[in-house]
């Protein structure tokens, strides 16, 4: 599961960004870039490489102690609740050659 934030989730006419966090239950850290685990200089590589940011759902935030996918469900103005989108990631049968008779 991804569940995507930022401007990209708000009614901006132009977003500039997105703000992502991924589930790592069944990720399989050899398959994975790295570039999704690099967070230094204000996550740099994952702008560069896609033009938005990437956390793992349960890293916590430590700005504010939240795990990231609760942190993504915070407006950061007036600090009620607010959605998110969540996008189911599975692999396609087809795609896989994994189809059952």
């Amino acid at each position: 599961m991804i569940y995507l934030d930022g401007s990209y989730v708000t009614g901006k006419p132009r977003p500039n960004d997105f703000d992502a966090c991924w589930d790592p239950a069944g990720v399989e850290p050899a398959k994975l870039d790295p570039v999704f685990l690099e967070f230094a200089n204000g996550r740099a590589g994952q702008k560069a490489a896609f033009k938005g940011e990437f956390f793992p759902s349960s890293m916590i935030c430590t700005d504010v102690g939240q795990a990231f996918v609760d942190f993504f469900q915070v407006d950061r103005f007036t600090g009620k609740q607010k959605g998110i989108i969540s996008i189911p990631l599975s692999a396609d049968p087809l795609l896989t050659g994994k189809v059952q008779p």
